[in-house]
């Protein structure tokens, strides 16, 4: 019987979609993300990611 690695703890953070160009309002079009954000996102904690994905992004892609 092979033993299997446990799984990950958590999901990568990323609302990436591999669409990496920033509009005329400085966001990205696949993403919604500022520039500002994408360069920040290593550096953010857990919960700074999913207050951005969950909060911010949904009320720029109504907007």
């Amino acid at each position: 019987m092979a033993i299997l690695p446990p799984p990950p703890t958590s999901l990568p953070l990323t609302p990436c979609t591999g669409v990496c160009r920033l509009d005329a309002r400085g966001l990205c079009e696949g993403c919604l993300r500022t520039g500002g954000e994408i360069a920040a996102w290593r550096t953010l904690s857990d919960e700074e990611k999913l207050w951005i994905m969950d909060e911010v992004l949904p009320h720029r892609q109504a907007g």
